[in-house]
């Protein structure tokens, strides 16, 4: 269990203690199409305004083995090796992964992107499958996906 608890209080410090900035919970639901598979492993992170990865929110999957299939999370954050986030069981076809997180608020509207991959075994992997710009005015709007991902919605308090 620790291994999972000092990376996810690690993360959650980095994202939430910039410049001692006020903080807030913000809530992710990835609802994902009825594609015929199998549950789809699921890499929802953040990267700043020049595109570097700045953390990993949720990762839905409980086999490391498959994370390579998160394509571009992996490159991204080094390989996956470096998991700073919490993770969870893969998601099912037609299903919502719904995460809430604290995040700092200079992230929103800072040019912040939050990003989704998704890939299911024996079926084609989905690096970036949903792109959602971190903003107050896109809460609540649905952010269409490419592959295995209907939306992307956050909710600000």
């Amino acid at each position: 269990m620790s291994k999972l608890v000092l990376p996810a209080l690690a993360a959650a410090g980095a994202m939430v203690l910039p410049a001692f900035a006020q903080a807030r919970p913000v809530t992710f639901e990835v609802k994902l199409k009825r594609y015929g598979g199998d549950g789809a492993y699921v890499a929802l992170y953040l990267l700043d305004k020049a595109g570097a990865y700045k953390g990993t929110l949720w990762l839905a999957g409980g086999k490391s083995k498959y994370y390579s299939h998160l394509r571009d999370w992996a490159r991204l954050s080094g390989g996956g090796g470096r998991l700073d986030g919490v993770t969870g069981a893969s998601v099912g076809a037609g299903r919502t992964l719904t995460v809430t997180t604290d995040l700092a608020d200079a992230l929103i509207d800072g040019g912040f992107q939050v990003r989704v991959d998704a890939a299911v075994e024996d079926m084609r992997d989905a690096p970036s499958d949903a792109i959602t710009p971190l903003t107050a005015a896109g809460a609540g709007q649905p952010q269409r996906g490419k592959v295995y991902v209907d939306a992307v919605t956050y909710k600000l308090p």
